[in-house]
């Protein structure tokens, strides 16, 4: 890490966490330094009550390339091998946790995404993504499966065959293919991403935020649940949220025929 390449550099923009991936040596290459950062921010995001949107980017022309994992070295500084089997298990619970986040997360992706890089962009709840970006889905192309949850999450957001031409076939796609596969939920200018994402997460961070993060986990959870498991958690997050000051405050906004002011409690 040095002052040109520091790596993870997390700022506040109001009730927004703004993350920013600047590791240009790496095109933005998730190493493991930075990734136990940021799952660090999203401990503390999830704890404290004045983070209420997070925003996610990269620096330069890149977004993020993918996990920056390099074989470990002896004690007499030889090369060894990973033990593959183990080898993405930090990565794997770093987008678990990711998915799971309470606080709505929204992606600015600025320039290039290949590997685990489509984790770090589409786990997020609203994928805001430059024009033309180049998205390659690299493992078929070097012989490799992919990795890091890919298999679990990109099934859950990209159409079937939509997957299977992306994975097995490793083409790359750009920004506006996935914009009109319904993947990507913005797709603008290079110069109005972070913008438009800003603008999004803090329409989030003025919203009810307990009530999105208990949609959030509905939504997730439904995906491995049968039918009346889903319904009964429906029914405890809805009496759950009915005791609180937003739902209380949505409610009478609305017979007052206001805007509501929602604090997040």
């Amino acid at each position: 890490m040095s002052d040109d390449d520091p790596g993870l550099v997390i700022e506040r923009d109001g009730a927004v966490g703004l993350v920013r991936l600047v590791r240009p040596a790496r095109r933005n290459a998730l190493d493991e330094d930075s990734r136990d950062r940021l799952s660090a921010f999203l401990d503390e995001a999830q704890a404290d009550p004045a983070i209420r949107a997070i925003v996610i980017t990269g620096h330069g022309r890149d977004f993020c390339t993918g996990a920056d994992v390099v074989a470990q070295k002896d004690p007499a500084g030889a090369m060894t091998p990973l033990d593959f089997r183990y080898a993405s298990v930090g990565f794997q619970r770093f987008f678990q946790q990711l998915w799971e986040v309470d606080v709505p997360v929204v992606s600015a992706v600025n320039g290039s995404v290949a590997g685990a890089g489509w984790m770090l962009a589409l786990l997020a709840d609203l994928v805001v993504a430059a024009e033309g970006v180049r998205w390659t889905h690299v493992f078929a192309r070097r012989g490799m499966i992919p990795h890091a949850g890919d298999p679990y999450f990109l099934p859950r957001i990209i159409p079937f065959h939509r997957l299977n031409e992306i994975a097995l076939l490793s083409d790359p796609v750009t920004s506006d293919t996935l914009h009109s596969w319904g993947v990507v939920n913005r797709c603008v200018p290079v110069d109005e991403v972070l913008p438009t994402a800003l603008a999004l997460a803090h329409r989030l961070a003025e919203g009810p935020t307990r009530s999105l993060a208990m949609a959030k986990r509905l939504y997730r959870r439904s995906l491995d649940s049968d039918i009346t498991t889903a319904m009964e958690a429906e029914r405890n997050a809805q009496a759950l949220i009915s005791t609180t000051t937003d739902r209380q405050e949505g409610l009478k906004s609305f017979l007052e025929g206001r805007t509501p002011t929602f604090i997040g409690d």
